[in-house]
């Protein structure tokens, strides 16, 4: 499993930061996501990159040895072709504090990108130091397919992992035929990310829909579905005793090309309580997964 940081340290204290951090250390996690975006809370000192320097702070005063662990960040293309991937990712380590990034994921690109041109770019990167390995982000079943014909007809690196949605009410791309056929061939690994659907997949807005939370109020197709799928997920963790976004996560666990489950935390707790997953996961039989895989074919309420 790997701790996310979207939109997560610089809305709690620096000392809450730390002890999640320290938390993910002590559970066995060595793979953290980190990425810029641009400041919502209205108090940062910079426009975007503040969630950077704030997550190099937490990492040093944590206690972690850098090279102990895997630290992925993002390219997001923002600005191409003013901004190359090389002043983007350097932009990011001058943040971060650090010289490299073991992993560096190149989002989907824009129209004017072409993939022959990104796999250039993060090669360049891998050849240069700054990354070790390259992922890709929420790209297509075609664009992954053409990246991996081009990786090798140029003999670039090909990317090792793929990041994208994979939870019960939003698996759209981590079951696509054409994504799946990549993915074995690569061979690349699945990096699943917002497994709970936004936390609505954990079951807590079941009983309590206007519980305080983001996901709680938030009325978008997806939200919308996992509150939906939280409530059978609550019936099934409580005939086998076990909780609910434990189940959900399951989901995400049992895909064929797993590599990692991306998670975000805002307390020791809770960082604890996901881990956990990995335990109920393997006591489930074959026919308690099959009933979890089935509800993400659960039809959409109207």
């Amino acid at each position: 499993m790997s701790l996310g940081s979207w939109r997560t340290y610089e809305r709690m204290s620096r000392d809450e930061g730390v002890a999640v951090m320290r938390a993910a250390r002590e559970a066995g996690i060595d793979f953290l996501d980190d990425a810029r975006y641009d400041d919502e809370t209205g108090t940062a000192p910079i426009r975007t990159g503040w969630s950077e320097v704030v997550f190099g702070e937490l990492f040093r005063a944590s206690g972690w040895r850098r090279e102990d662990v895997t630290i992925a960040n993002k390219l997001w293309w923002e600005h191409w072709p003013d901004e190359d991937a090389t002043k983007e990712l350097d932009g990011s380590l001058g943040r971060l504090g650090f010289d490299h990034v073991d992993l560096i994921y190149a989002i989907a690109p824009p129209t004017t990108l072409p993939v022959a041109t990104v796999v250039e770019q993060v090669a360049g990167l891998i050849a240069s130091g700054r990354a070790r390995a390259w992922a890709t982000g929420m790209w297509s079943g075609p664009a992954l397919t053409e990246c991996l014909d081009v990786c090798d007809a140029t003999g670039a690196p090909r990317p090792v992992g793929a990041q994208m949605s994979c939870s019960l009410a939003e698996h759209g791309q981590a079951s696509d035929p054409t994504i799946r056929a990549a993915l074995d061939r690569g061979p690349i690994g699945l990096v699943a990310a917002h497994v709970l659907a936004g936390g609505t997949l954990s079951g807590k807005y079941v009983d309590d829909p206007s519980r305080p939370g983001r996901a709680g109020q938030d009325e978008n197709p997806v939200a919308r579905r996992g509150k939906q799928i939280a409530a059978s997920l609550v019936e099934l963790g409580n005939a086998w005793g076990v909780e609910a976004a434990h189940l959900a996560i399951a989901y995400a666990l049992g895909h064929p090309n797993l590599a990692s489950v991306l998670f975000g935390a805002t307390s020791p707790e809770q960082v604890y309580a996901n881990v956990g997953a990995i335990d109920t996961f393997s006591k489930l039989d074959a026919d308690q997964r099959a009933a979890i895989d089935a509800l993400a074919d659960l039809a959409p309420e109207q």
